[in-house]
């Protein structure tokens, strides 16, 4: 089930506010836990019991490690942590990489193993439970001692299968304390109608072109290059979409999640780019693999060794393949350069020189993120340099002018424009009536999305893969 469909729309999410808000205080977290499951079963009812078993040795070694350490036994609180860091990236290795390693290694072929489905949202929950675990280790944060409130936090369906990654320090507090207003399900609908007219209105629809160029035999110039675009814009505006989703539904129950994005493709280096997307990744990724490792703190080469291990581990999360790896090795060699070589002349250039450069960048990296293999990714940038394929065809000019409007809302849309726009609205008029302005405009855009959905089969989600 996605956030973006008639069922989840229609009964899913109604019935659970409803009863939500039906309950006293101590029973809303149970049943938040109860209807996540109920979400994650609609898509893996088997897979179900995986997440409640990772969920439950995670809660038990997290009271554990908090009471051994409480002893003073360091070394074994240390032990149990560690134990439970490799209890999950075991399990987290095999649903997911297994299959890699059986596809590229001789030993494992003649043994004929079948590859175990990849369960929705590992990834996601995985990292989660991880941090928990980390953070009771370091002190950060106390064990929970209710197991209920713990798989609530692990399984809360809002961000269960794509994030944002959230931290158990980050809403360590909100799982026994939080506030509920009308004011804050208000925005939190603002904003979940924000994301679902990204995701229906501008994100499926941009979706078309990259389905339809991804899927040619024969790409022009043009066509690779509008195809790129495509992938760039569907990729930005369904991710962030979700994310959107999330927090809006997670301040209708009282949450407060951490931003995923932040205007990305305004960023004027590389390096700014990965400080605005996926920003809860990029922070897990900071946090408990390279700060512990020494960081920046250990010289030039650690450093660079540091980023290197990263940034592959970056890619490899995103997919267990060649050209995941490759992008995220992509990824470090560019970074390495800005921190190291490019720097100073990078900041003496001008800015629109500069977010030319990141944009480039981005859009020959999602070329690799986007083909099903390294050798399809070599074809494809082979067409967007015009090797041996003429500049323009017929499908890329009927695409191009078919969607000229469309492109250009996306340009838009994906800068604080419209968010400066609101801003402006809001300090100029009486504050009743912007609110009931944004309140039916957001009213206008659910109506317009599902309408959307009805009539189009078209709604894809990309990071259900990952």
């Amino acid at each position: 089930m996605v956030f973006s469909s008639l069922l989840f729309l229609t009964l899913f999410l109604p019935l659970t506010l409803f009863g939500y808000y039906m309950l006293p205080g101590r029973g809303r977290n149970l049943l938040l836990l109860i209807v996540s499951l109920l979400f994650y079963a609609w898509g893996e009812p088997v897979h179900i019991i995986l997440m409640l078993i990772t969920t439950g040795y995670i809660w038990a070694l997290g009271l554990a490690v908090e009471r051994v350490k409480q002893e003073g036994k360091t070394e074994l609180a240390r032990g149990l942590m560690i134990l439970a860091v490799v209890l999950s990236l075991a399990t987290l290795g095999y649903y997911k990489y297994f299959g890699f390693l059986t596809k590229n290694i001789p030993f494992l072929q003649t043994m004929k193993l079948k590859s175990p489905a990849l369960p929705i949202g590992i990834s996601f929950y995985t990292f989660q439970a991880l941090s928990y675990i980390i953070d009771v280790y370091r002190g950060d944060v106390k064990a929970q001692r209710s197991w209920i409130n713990f798989a609530m936090y692990v399984s809360f369906f809002p961000q269960l299968i794509a994030g944002p990654i959230v931290r158990y320090s980050d809403v360590e507090n909100q799982l026994v304390r939080r506030r509920h207003s009308t004011k804050k399900i208000a925005q939190g609908t603002v904003r979940f109608a924000v994301g679902l007219g990204k995701k229906v209105l501008l994100a499926n629809q941009i979706g078309l072109v990259w389905t339809e160029f991804s899927g040619m035999s024969q790409l022009s110039t043009l066509g690779a290059w509008l195809g790129a675009l495509a992938f760039a814009f569907q990729i930005y505006f369904d991710f962030s979409a979700y994310s959107d989703m999330a927090i809006g539904m997670g301040m209708m129950f009282g949450f407060h999640f951490p931003e995923n994005f932040r205007y990305p493709y305004q960023a004027l280096s590389v390096s700014d780019f990965w400080r605005r997307w996926h920003i809860t990744l990029g922070t897990w990724f900071r946090e408990y693999v390279y700060i512990p490792m020494g960081g920046n703190r250990r010289g030039n080469r650690r450093q660079l060794l540091n980023l290197l291990v990263v940034w592959s581990l970056t890619g490899l999360w995103h997919g267990a393949d060649w050209q995941f790896l490759l992008w995220g090795l992509y990824y470090f060699a560019f970074l390495a350069l800005e921190k190291f070589v490019w720097k100073p002349y990078l900041e003496k250039c001008p800015v629109m020189v500069r977010h030319a450069y990141t944009m480039l960048v981005v859009l020959f990296g999602w070329v690799i993120f986007a083909c099903p293999d390294v050798s399809t990714a070599l074809g494809f940038y082979k067409a967007m340099f015009g090797i041996g394929v003429p500049f323009a065809d017929h499908a890329a000019r009927f695409y191009l002018a078919g969607n000229l409007s469309l492109l250009l809302i996306l340009a838009i849309g994906c800068t604080a424009i419209p968010r400066n726009v609101v801003y402006a609205l809001q300090r100029r008029v009486q504050p009743e009536v912007y609110a009931r302005t944004v309140y039916i405009a957001s009213a206008v855009l659910i109506w317009i999305s599902v309408a959307f959905l009805v009539a189009d089969s078209y709604n894809p989600f990309l990071y259900f893969r990952f």
